[in-house]
C-alpha cells in the first residue's frame, strides 16, 4: 500500500436466503441471474474477496475488502436478493500465527 492508499478492511460475511415458496418462478430466475451478476462482478473488482457456499443450507459465507462500513453497507444492500436475506457481519483482523499475514 501506497502513503496515498487508504487502508482496506476485511469482513466476513454470512447471508441466509429464505425465498418466499410461493414466488413467481420467472421472477425467481431473473432474481437469481441478476444476484450471480452483481456478485461477480463485486468479486471481479477484488472487493468481495472469497464466497463460500455453506453446506447444507441456503446460506454463504462471504470474505469482503472494502474501504469502510458505508461501502460494505452499499454493496451489501445493492444485492437482488437483499430483501430475502438476514446476514451477521463480522469485522476481521489479521491473526498473528497466520502465515500469510504479511501478504
Amino acid at each position: 500500500m501506497t502513503s496515498t492508499e487508504s487502508p482496506r478492511h476485511r469482513f466476513a460475511v454470512r447471508m441466509d436466503v429464505a425465498l418466499p415458496p410461493d414466488m413467481d418462478p420467472a421472477f425467481r430466475d431473473d432474481l437469481l441471474t441478476r444476484e450471480k451478476a452483481y456478485a461477480q462482478e463485486w468479486q471481479r473488482s477484488g472487493h468481495w474477496v472469497s464466497l463460500w457456499r455453506i453446506v447444507g443450507e441456503r446460506a454463504n459465507l462471504s470474505i469482503f475488502e472494502v474501504a469502510d462500513h458505508d461501502e460494505l453497507h452499499a454493496i451489501l444492500w445493492g444485492l437482488p436478493l437483499f430483501p430475502y436475506m438476514t446476514m451477521q457481519v463480522t469485522p476481521l483482523a489479521a491473526h498473528p500465527s497466520d502465515i500469510r499475514a504479511g501478504d
